[in-house]
């Protein structure tokens, strides 16, 4: 059993983001400007588009952070796919499910977390849309609904991404 929450559904999740065709393919500067502006929606340094696969987290987009992916077992992000909204953690080292976390324990030092699940083109959600920063915070409700809806943009886009890949 997982340490994190998992959907009641998630084999089939599972089986949509491996048949998506997403994982592990090049930067998309569709998704790349979903990021950016993300990050300064919100005044967060880092803002990725993740898919959350069975054993990892791999960005699909990069705003402020070089590394590619994550152990699943660390992710912020299985909190988020569970969650109808945003899912925030304004102080990660005041909450005991992340307190610990070795990307709150050491690098990057996450403090605050929002994420927004993304659905693909299945129907699933195949990760998120979120952001992080090193200092604790909140967000305005006016950032919150500009998160979501730059999180629906990053989902369309996302889709699109899927239907291009299966057609080649």
């Amino acid at each position: 059993m997982s340490e994190y929450p998992v959907l009641y559904n998630e084999e089939d999740r599972l089986d949509a983001v491996a048949q998506c065709g997403l994982l592990d393919t090049p930067d998309d500067p569709r998704l790349d400007r979903i990021t950016r502006l993300a990050a300064y929606v919100t005044a967060c340094p880092i803002a990725l588009v993740s898919i959350v696969a069975a054993h990892r987290q791999w960005f699909k987009s990069r705003h402020g952070l070089a590394v590619r992916q994550t152990p699943r077992d660390v992710a912020f992000c299985n909190y988020a796919l569970v969650e109808p909204g945003i899912f925030v953690v304004e102080d990660a080292t005041k909450d005991d499910r992340f307190r610990m976390n070795a990307l709150v324990t050491g690098d990057p030092g996450i403090r605050f977390y929002a994420g927004i699940a993304i659905t693909g083109a299945s129907g699933h959600r195949l990760g998120t849309l979120c952001v992080i920063d090193k200092s604790p915070r909140a967000l305005s409700p006016v950032q919150k609904r500009l998160f979501e809806d730059l999180a629906g943009c990053a989902a369309d886009i996302l889709r699109v991404v899927e239907a291009e890949m299966t057609a080649r």
